[in-house]
């Protein structure tokens, strides 16, 4: 019997993988054991061909070329990591090797990872599917003994493999495209886009924005402070100043009355577990980190540390036979300095489970970040990495704690007929936001005497306060994800924004990549903790077709891939509407109007163009060592005249005489020495429609 070839997404995982399979022996790019070889990719191995793959014409971008639509879009080994690919396809095609299990990370991308190698190197061997949410020795054991057949996942793979190509297609000609059109490098993606649209129109309505001048009144009673407001609407804004000053005028050292005394109780229930997402916001808002920066971190604390579960998820339940890993994973938490939390949670008759905790239905391929069943060192992590840490281990312990209680108490009191508000809060009971107590940097509220209806307290002072109305805040990476996550609120159709409420614009594991993208092609920025979109990126937003730049775009999109992913559509029908997409797109960028002018380098040569194209009207006329060349080449405009055209006449073509034809339109009697015979003359050269050139009125000596 031969052995089983696994093959895991990183080397490190591969070598985890190794242990438990005792595969000791080293081998070229592999682990080997009695029953089992194990080796790995290094992330993506294999990715889609260029488009200079398919044609070398492809190489120049030429709009006449668009859309590039490959009957079939290839595979091809990504260059960098070629050794490994090598090393996976000689141990894959081995005959000592007679089936495999994908062992790549348990979700849409690790599938693509595993199946692109597959198909990449022929290979036709049985395979099943590793699936795990830990890296701790017995979910691995626990996954070793559960596996299902690879053809179980094969609709996972389609919704991958239609997610790739369609990104590809839409990508590579919407980029050319715009490129081309605008003579700028301008990348365009169908995540990245609408992701920067948000940031672009949150920039506009800061840009627009007018603040307006208003006051309000703060009165100080014997033992409480108020605000004056209108009962009408519940305002507490004064919008002209006059009238502010007579009501403090009038009001002052006036008596007032108790109008009404309000308490009302209320709770707030314990967070959800942690998803990436809300990992990545709350890392963002604690500590600064940006979204890659705590995707990595948790990255590694799941893989190399073994110390959470599976972080690039985008649930925030647990499974329901999951209660006894969780009474597990507290025991092991039982040391310092978790252990006091743990154990007054073991030491429950029950754990409070409820089905803001434990619910099957929200659990797509992972269920939510909590602690890894294993005993926890911490002196092995970097303070960053414990800083990732104990925010995850705090949320799994405060989901399990009552309801933060607290009572509002509203005191209206009326002076001259004006009438005045006080608030004040008294926590009942800290409940989970005990361990959140250290977070809080809002202003304490004040404390409210035992007061009932009819009271008096007389005005000690007043107090006029001068402010402005504030334009919305820059988006920081937190505030971003969250508009990512929560993208259906910019959508109409009500049954897109269901599907944006579940998919958002990217995923989890994705966000943070995009964002990367759009800071790294320089269409925003950081400034501080702010986010703010580049002039490159508002002017990309202002020419880009509305479907590429709207999240409804990405809702169908996702409901697409989905529904691939579920059985409930064919990937050809969903890559046939992708590829009349990418028509509708190259047909809207080639009719766009051209005002817009992007910044790049051959910017300076255009503003020293000889002339207007005569061919396209469209382009300038630029110089370089051998002719005179339209700068809308990438458009398709062809004109162009050769320095050494008029060299059998013996003339040399230089930049001179160029000028004068572009804009003469005609060079009369040109001296002229024929090569073949050396005699002389003069001839007339005119540059016709359309840019033709003709050689006219030849008289020689």
């Amino acid at each position: 019997m031969g052995k089983i070839l696994v093959i895991a997404e990183k080397p490190s995982v591969g070598r985890e993988l190794a242990k438990i399979l005792e595969c000791n022996k080293q081998g070229n790019g592999c682990l080997i054991g009695k029953d089992h070889i194990v080796s790995w990719a290094i992330g993506h191995l294999i990715t889609l061909c260029e488009p200079v793959d398919y044609n070398p014409d492809y190489k120049r971008w030429n709009f006449i070329d668009l859309p590039i639509l490959p009957e079939k879009l290839k595979l091809k080994p990504v260059d960098n990591t070629i050794r490994q690919f090598k090393i996976l396809e000689n141990l894959m095609n081995d005959n000592q090797v007679d089936s495999l299990i994908c062992a790549t990370d348990s979700g849409r991308e690790g599938e693509l990872i595993f199946r692109y190698i597959y198909l990449a190197t022929n290979c036709s061997k049985p395979f099943k599917r590793l699936w795990i949410s830990s890296m701790t020795t017995k979910a691995i054991n626990d996954g070793f003994k559960n596996m299902k057949d690879g053809s179980e996942y094969d609709n996972l793979f389609d919704s991958a493999r239609c997610r790739s190509e369609a990104d590809w297609l839409v990508g590579i000609n919407s980029s050319r495209a715009f490129s081309i059109k605008y003579d700028a490098l301008l990348p365009i993606g169908r995540v990245q886009s609408p992701t920067l649209a948000i940031i672009v129109e949150r920039q506009h309505e800061i840009d627009n924005f007018k603040s307006t001048q208003y006051w309000e009144i703060e009165v100080e009673f014997e033992d409480f402070k108020a605000i004056w407001f209108k009962l009408s609407n519940n305002n507490s804004k004064i919008l002209e100043i006059e009238k502010a000053k007579n009501i403090c005028e009038k009001i002052e050292s006036k008596t007032g009355i108790t109008e009404s005394v309000e308490l009302e109780k209320k709770s707030q229930p314990a967070p959800l577990l942690y998803d990436l997402t809300e990992l990545q916001r709350d890392a963002n808002k604690k500590f600064g980190y940006s979204a890659q920066q705590t995707l990595t971190l948790a990255q590694d604390l799941y893989e190399k540390r073994k110390m959470i579960t599976y972080p690039r998820t985008d649930s925030r339940y647990l499974s329901d036979d999951m209660k006894e890993t969780v009474a597990n994973t507290l025991k092991k938490l039982s040391v310092e300095p978790y252990r006091g939390y743990a154990e007054k949670l073991l030491a429950m008759e029950k754990l409070p489970f409820s089905n803001r905790i434990i619910n099957n239905k929200k659990i797509t391929d992972h269920h939510a970040i909590i602690p890894a069943e294993t005993t926890p060192n911490l002196n092995r992590l970097s303070p960053d990495e414990k800083n990732i840490y104990n925010l995850i281990v705090k949320r799994f312990f405060a989901v399990f704690y009552p309801k933060y209680k607290y009572s509002i108490t509203r005191i209206t009191m009326k002076v001259e007929e004006e009438l005045f508000m006080a608030k004040g809060k008294t926590v009942l009971d800290w409940g989970w936001k005990y361990f959140y107590k250290s977070d809080s940097n809002k202003k304490e509220e004040q404390v409210l005497p035992n007061i009932k209806k009819g009271d008096e307290r007389q005005v000690k002072r007043s107090e006029l306060l001068e402010k402005k109305t504030t334009p919305p805040k820059s988006f920081t990476e937190a505030a971003l994800l969250s508009a990512m996550e929560n993208a259906g609120r910019f959508v109409d159709d009500e049954e897109l924004k269901e599907q944006l409420k579940d998919n958002g614009l990217g995923t989890p594991a994705t966000r943070a990549s995009i964002i990367e993208r759009l800071l790294q092609v320089k269409y925003i920025e950081r400034k501080g903790k702010s986010l703010i979109p580049t002039t490159k990126g508002i002017k990309l937003i202002s020419v880009v077709p509305a479907a590429l730049k709207s999240p409804d775009f990405t809702g169908k999109w996702e409901r697409g891939l989905s529904s691939i992913a579920k059985g409930e559509l064919e990937a050809e029908r969903f890559m046939k509407g992708i590829t009349d997409y990418v028509r509708k797109v190259i047909k809207l960028a080639d009719n766009k109007p051209g005002k817009v002018v992007f910044e790049n380098k051959n910017r300076q040569e255009i503003k020293n163009a000889i002339a207007t194209c005569p061919k396209c009207e469209r382009g300038s006329i630029l110089e370089n060592e051998k002719s005179f060349y339209c700068s809308d080449w990438r458009r398709g405009c062809k004109f162009s005249i050769w320095k050494n055209k008029f060299a059998n006449f013996g003339i040399t073509f230089d930049s001179k005489m160029a000028t004068t034809l572009f804009k003469k339109k005609k060079l009369s009697d040109v001296k002229i020495t024929l090569a073949k015979d050396n005699s002389s003359g003069t001839i007339d050269i005119e540059l016709g429609r359309k840019g033709i050139i003709k050689i006219n009125n030849m008289k020689m000596d």
